[in-house]
């Protein structure tokens, strides 16, 4: 276990966000690498590894347009999110062998979005028993990888999908 939940959320409380834009927004305009988790970027859309998981391999599929829900985004966009997510299993199910995905949207506050104002999707894989009692109890997320590694193994994974898709 190279982390724990907690060491991550205060890393972001103390960090220093560019107030200008949103972290999507500010996260798109640095290069790709383990610095912003973007390991894929498409025309509409990039898929960027979510920095605060709730397992590993938890990533997000993210529209480039900066609008707060998925009615605002073109047919184009939308059909592209989809499909990236569609990718996006199949290089998690490589990489990870998940029993399961949960794959969700919250849009607005009530529904539990955590950046309100630029709609993304989630592709959270899942295994039998993947909640225990840390989770449960003291709101600690157990992880057995770091994002670095996440980012290797699934930026190598969907580098090969590419290859084999040529």
């Amino acid at each position: 276990m190279d982390h724990l939940w907690c060491p991550w959320r205060m890393e972001y409380i103390q960090s220093d966000k560019n107030q200008d834009l949103c972290i999507f927004c500010n996260e798109m305009s640095r290069p790709d690498g383990p610095e912003n988790l973007i390991f894929h970027r498409g025309r509409r859309a990039f898929i960027i590894l979510n920095r605060y998981p709730y397992t590993s391999g938890h990533l997000m599929v993210v529209p480039n347009d900066h609008l707060a829900s998925l009615e605002q985004l073109d047919a184009e966009t939308r059909a592209e999110i989809m499909e990236l997510t569609a990718e996006s299993m199949v290089v998690l199910r490589e990489v990870y062998q998940p029993q399961g995905f949960n794959i969700g949207v919250n849009i607005g506050a009530a529904a539990g979005a955590g950046v309100l104002d630029h709609v993304h999707l989630h592709v959270v894989p899942r295994w039998g028993g993947d909640t225990n009692f840390m989770s449960a109890l003291a709101d600690i997320r157990v992880l057995p990888e770091t994002l670095d590694n996440s980012y290797a193994r699934i930026q190598s994974a969907w580098g090969a999908k590419g290859e084999r898709n040529s």
